[in-house]
């Protein structure tokens, strides 16, 4: 076992507690460090998702990327054993780098290539430790010959374009066990780049596409714990939720709502951020979701917010665009092939493709929170943002009877 040492960030005065910065307060595996970014044109015709997170008493750190371009969701995931250097966010192929903090960033993912390209990267299901670690700038230069055929590669830079907002802090328990806990921000800007997918270059400019995302930690599940009396005796009766970012020209706006299975809130917020002008509280927003007959996916809504001053009603309207579910390919619950801060070996790589064609296909999706890129207006402007839902179980104000009840 090595020597317990300093590192890098222990020089600087940010410390909370009396440890070392490669340790957390807390002995909860279940201790997480993470982000996620949305990444869409206006058009609904891609869907990039980039996350990264930190799993410091599991002592792991992976990453992912998603891209919905058609009915196809191409996806790549890393993982690897966490090291010392915490400012470093690179996995395998996937690198995401601060360049101002709360204000610009860069999301990178290298190309795959073929076997004896200059280049090489695990090909779809590859074991532990047979990819490359990361690089310290995925920018490589492979032809387009040497790509395969659903290889997905980018570049962009993310720029900020309000001020980052805190959402309100997010408690749950199951019986009497914390299960999660966590501070988070959000934050709208612009992004602009280049995605390759395919041997397709497609230009993400700057007015065109949106650029939302989220930053949280604290606690909240991994896979593999045994829920035990607790779990058994309380049981989920149902599910409920809306996180929903959207970009305006000049403002943008935030909503959160988390229902139990008789509508009882848990989490709720709304909040318009001005830059230079005070934040503005929307009141107790409340969604009406029109869903696709025979499912639980949103084809629009309409969240009824209040205008603090004189309590008039605004209404955001919302068109789904594109979708893209976290259960297939991003490694949120219940996905069935991979979750975040499971341990797969050192230096993993998944690369592969899912076909959306066939929704039965993905049985999981069903049961887990999908993304979906929407086009929304709010007094008379519009704005392009992510309406984030997720409906299982029972839910009394949507008429949801059960885990298999779903629209007609």
């Amino acid at each position: 076992m090595p020597d317990d040492r300093p590192v890098a960030l222990d020089e600087y005065p940010v410390h909370q507690v009396p440890l070392s910065m490669k340790h957390v307060a807390t002995g909860d595996r279940n201790a997480y460090d993470r982000c996620i970014f949305h990444v869409f044109d206006h058009q609904g015709r891609a869907l990039l998702i980039v996350g990264l997170g930190v799993y410091p008493n599991a002592g792991v750190i992976d990453a992912y990327a998603t891209l919905r371009y058609g009915d196809r969701l191409h996806a790549v995931r890393a993982s690897d054993a966490l090291g010392d250097e915490r400012m470093d966010l690179a996995v395998g192929p996937l690198r995401i780098t601060v360049e101002e903090p709360l204000r610009r960033l860069r999301l990178q993912l290298e190309a795959d290539s073929l076997p004896g390209s200059p280049v090489g990267s695990s090909r779809p299901g590859s074991s532990p430790g047979s990819s490359p670690g990361s690089s310290p700038d995925p920018s490589p230069d492979v032809s387009s010959s040497d790509l395969p055929p659903d290889s997905l590669s980018y570049d962009i830079t993310w720029t900020a374009d309000f001020p980052a907002l805190w959402e309100p802090h997010h408690v749950q328990r199951r019986g009497g066990r914390l299960t999660l806990e966590g501070r988070r921000f959000v934050q709208a800007g612009s992004v602009e780049g280049m995605i390759r997918v395919g041997g397709r270059e497609i230009p993400v400019r700057t007015g065109e596409w949106t650029g939302t995302r989220d930053r949280s930690w604290g606690v909240r599940p991994l896979p593999g714990e045994e829920g035990g009396r607790l779990a058994e005796e309380n049981p989920t009766e149902g599910f409920h939720w809306v996180w929903c970012p959207v970009r305006f020209e000049d403002r943008f706006l935030m909503v959160v709502i988390q229902e139990d299975a008789d509508g009882y809130r848990t989490l709720s917020d709304a909040t318009l951020v001005r830059d230079g002008r005070r934040d503005l509280q929307l009141g107790w927003p409340q969604a009406d979701i029109t869903y696709r007959p025979g499912t639980r996916h949103p084809a629009s809504a309409v969240i009824h917010l209040t205008h603090p001053a004189d309590r008039k009603p605004m209404e955001l309207e919302v068109e789904v665009l594109t979708s893209s579910p976290l259960a297939v390919g991003a490694g949120y619950p219940p996905a069935d092939d991979w979750q975040h801060g499971t341990w797969r070996g050192r230096g993993w790589t998944d690369r592969r493709v899912y076909d959306l064609s066939d929704p039965t296909a993905h049985r999981p999706a069903a049961y887990g929170v999908i993304d979906h890129a929407a086009r929304c207006t709010l007094d008379g402007q519009t704005g392009h943002g992510i309406f984030e839902h997720g409906s299982f179980g029972r839910h009394d104000p949507s008429g949801f009877t059960g885990f298999d009840s779903v629209a007609h």
